[in-house]
């Protein structure tokens, strides 16, 4: 008899998410329609989104809305995307975070791999509008790997971002399922590389995550864990994997907030300067505070 599937079932008590839709969430999306913008917590359906909103903070997403790739576990959109990116998009995103009168941004995208340099020079110029436009707010970038070209990491790097971060997102064994157009061991290279970059340009934290959740085992977990910390990362973040529809990978299994404390704690002792662990935590949940913890 085959195993019940836990995405068919009800989320455990620690999964359920209250919805903050105050005046500063209906502001922000306002905001962000006004300037057709798009943005990873609307399109990645992150549980968090509510309550980042009303706090007016939300992760920009450059580059268009659809990926050129299909992984199983994300909601955004997957296809050929229709031109090159938009020449005035880092205009327009360093516009938002004025209005919304951020004093941390961070900023992701789709995978790019139709662009040469997979839209490095837009993520570059999109720190350097921010900054322009917004004096002394701090911009995390959360970047694809590139497909490996190093001289559009250089490209980022150039511009000193407060936190570079690229997730791993899952353990070796799971790559090929979950990361389609990924490799484990390139996106290492990209965490080796970026702080061996950041040497030359400024002190740049790195940071990467991973989801739980989608058939790991705990030692691969924790090799994982190894293998990140190996590349100089700064800033780990652990949180559980949610299926965003029926099309997309299952749960496959839910993860107690007792195991994710206790990958903080080996993480902590492996030598990361910051771990944050739960079943809510996505990427940019509390950046600021992850940013301010690394540099402490």
């Amino acid at each position: 008899m085959a195993a019940p599937n836990p995405a068919s079932h009800p989320r455990p008590s620690w999964l359920r998410v209250k919805f903050f839709g105050g005046e500063n969430y209906h502001d922000l999306k306002r905001i962000m329609r006004t300037l057709d913008l798009h943005t990873v917590c609307e399109s990645a359906r992150c549980p968090n989104m509510g309550e980042c909103w009303n706090h007016r903070t939300a992760t920009f997403m450059i580059l268009g809305n659809i990926c050129t790739r299909a992984c199983g576990f994300c909601a955004v959109p997957s296809g050929k995307p229709i031109g090159p990116p938009e020449e005035d998009e880092p205009q327009r995103v360093a516009e938002a975070a004025q209005k919304m009168g951020l004093r941390y941004a961070v900023v992701t995208s789709v995978n790019r791999d139709d662009q040469p340099d997979g839209g490095a020079e837009i993520f570059a110029r999109t720190i350097f509008e921010i900054r322009e436009r917004v004096p002394g707010c701090k911009v995390e970038v959360l970047i694809p790997d590139f497909r490996g070209n190093w001289n559009a990491l250089e490209t980022v790097m150039r511009m000193r971002p407060d936190v570079l971060n690229h997730n791993m997102e899952t353990v070796p064994r799971l790559y090929r399922r979950v990361r389609k157009g990924a490799v484990y061991e390139r996106s290492l290279e990209l965490l080796r590389r970026a702080k061996q970059m950041s040497a030359d340009f400024s002190a740049v934290p790195t940071k990467t995550g991973m989801m739980l959740g989608l058939g790991e085992e705990h030692a691969e977990i924790v090799n994982a864990m190894q293998d990140i910390v190996q590349q100089g990362v700064d800033i780990l973040t652990l949180g559980q994997y949610l299926q965003p529809t029926s099309e997309h990978l299952p749960v496959a299994r839910f993860v107690h907030p007792d195991e994710f404390a206790e990958y903080k704690r080996i993480g902590e002792e492996m030598g990361f300067k910051h771990v944050e662990s739960g079943p809510l935590v996505r990427s940019s949940y509390h950046a600021f505070e992850q940013e301010e913890a690394a540099r402490a």
